[in-house]
C-alpha cells in the first residue's frame, strides 16, 4: 500500500512538474493569439473592399522588426462600411477621427514573434512615426487601451509624458501575474501580483508580466477608466484596483462604470453614455483648435483640397489587422486629434 501511495504521489508530482514546464515553455502562446484556430494569418480583407480610402505603411521597430500598418482616412462615405468594422464605423461617426492601425510583431503581415519587450518597442515605433509626421499635431495624443492593449497603452503613456496627453483604459487587468490565477485557478498558489497572498514562487518564470498596476501609479497624464461590470474575462475589481492606485498620485483620474458591459461589448452596452464619456474626455484633454490656425504653418505635408476630412480626428490601431477585420482583433487603436491637415488628434488602443 505504501509503495502504491508513493507511486501515486510521484506520478501526480511528475504531472504537475510537466504541466508547469509546458506553461513556462509556451506562455507566450497563452498571452498572445496572433491567429485564432481555423483562421489564416493573412488578412481576410483590406479596407478597400469596405470602400475605405487607406494607405499601406511599413515601419521598423528599434530592434529591426518590420511592422505593417494601415492609415484609414475618414471620408463622407465611410458611414456605409461593413458590419465587421462596426465599432470602427461608430468610432468614426462619434469621434470624427481617421484611423491608423498597426499590427504588432507576429500579427498580420508584421514579422517577428510577440513578447512584452518586443510589443513595447512596436508601440513606441508607431508613436515615433506619428511624431515625425508634419501633418499631425502631436501635442494632443490620447492613448486608449482595452484588456492587453491597456497594458501596452499604459506603458507607452508612462514612457512618453511629452508626447501623450492622456490615457483611456477599458477592461484592463492589473497584471498577467494576477490573470494567471483567474484563467487557470490552480496557478494562483504559485503566481500572483503584488496583492496576491500566495508564495508566488513561479513569478520569476513569467516573461510577459505586464504589471499595469505598477505602471498606472507612475503616469502623470489624465486617465479615464471605463469598466464593464459584467466582464467575463477580466474581473471588474482589476479596474477598480487600477483606478485606486492611479488616483493616489494623480488627481486627474475619472472612473466610469457600465453595469451591463462585458469584456468586448462595453462600447455597445454603454451606448450613447459610453461615447459621450470619451468625447468629453477628448474635449477636455485634447480640445479642438479654432479653425484658421492650421494655415499658420505652411509646411503641411500631405494636405490637399480634396481631403477635407483629414482636418478631423485621427485614429490609430495596433495589433492584428487579420481575421475578421473587427476592432476586437486589434491590439490597440490610436485615436488622435490633430489640427494641421488632420484636424484633431487623440490616440486609442484595443485588444482581445
Amino acid at each position: 500500500m505504501v509503495s502504491f501511495i508513493n507511486i501515486l504521489l510521484y506520478g501526480v508530482g511528475g504531472l504537475v512538474v510537466a504541466g508547469m514546464a509546458l506553461l513556462v515553455a509556451f506562455q507566450e502562446k497563452l498571452v498572445y493569439v496572433p491567429v485564432l484556430p481555423g483562421l489564416t494569418k493573412s488578412y481576410a480583407m483590406n479596407p478597400s473592399r469596405l470602400r475605405l480610402t487607406y494607405e499601406d505603411i511599413w515601419l521598423t521597430s528599434s530592434d529591426g522588426v518590420r511592422l505593417h500598418a494601415w492609415f484609414i482616412k475618414l471620408f463622407p462615405d465611410t458611414t456605409d462600411i461593413a458590419h465587421r468594422l462596426e465599432m470602427v464605423r461608430v468610432m468614426l461617426q462619434q469621434l470624427q477621427c481617421n484611423v491608423f492601425m498597426l499590427s504588432y510583431r507576429g500579427y498580420g503581415e508584421s514579422d517577428g514573434y510577440p513578447s512584452q519587450h518586443g510589443i513595447t518597442k512596436d508601440a513606441q515605433a508607431a508613436l515615433d512615426h506619428l511624431s515625425r509626421r508634419s501633418d499631425i499635431d502631436t501635442s494632443r495624443i490620447i492613448v486608449f487601451g482595452r484588456s492587453l492593449g491597456g497594458a501596452v497603452g499604459a506603458v507607452l503613456t508612462r514612457n512618453n509624458p511629452d508626447k501623450v496627453a492622456g490615457l483611456i483604459l477599458e477592461n484592463t487587468f492589473t497584471s498577467i501575474l494576477d490573470m494567471a490565477g483567474v484563467l487557470l485557478p490552480f496557478l494562483k498558489y504559485f503566481i500572483g501580483g503584488s496583492g496576491s497572498k500566495g508564495p508566488k514562487i513561479l513569478n520569476f518564470v513569467v516573461r510577459s508580466p505586464w504589471n499595469t498596476i505598477d505602471v498606472v501609479g507612475e503616469i502623470k497624464q489624465p486617465i479615464l477608466f471605463l469598466s464593464g461590470l459584467q466582464d467575463e474575462m477580466v474581473p471588474a475589481s482589476h479596474m477598480q484596483l487600477l483606478y485606486a492606485k492611479a488616483a493616489t498620485r494623480n488627481n486627474q483620474c475619472l472612473f466610469v462604470e457600465f453595469p451591463t458591459g462585458m469584456h468586448m461589448d462595453t462600447w455597445q452596452a454603454g451606448g450613447d453614455h459610453y461615447w459621450r464619456t470619451i468625447q468629453q474626455f477628448l474635449e477636455q484633454h485634447a480640445p479642438e483648435k479654432k479653425e484658421g490656425r492650421s494655415s499658420q504653418n505652411g509646411n503641411d505635408v500631405g494636405a490637399s483640397p480634396e481631403e477635407p476630412s483629414l482636418k478631423r480626428r485621427f485614429l490609430l490601431g495596433h495589433a492584428a489587422l487579420h481575421q475578421a477585420i473587427s476592432l476586437d482583433n486589434f491590439g490597440w487603436i490610436v485615436v488622435f486629434r490633430t489640427w494641421k491637415t488632420l484636424g484633431q488628434f487623440a490616440v486609442a488602443f484595443a485588444i482581445l
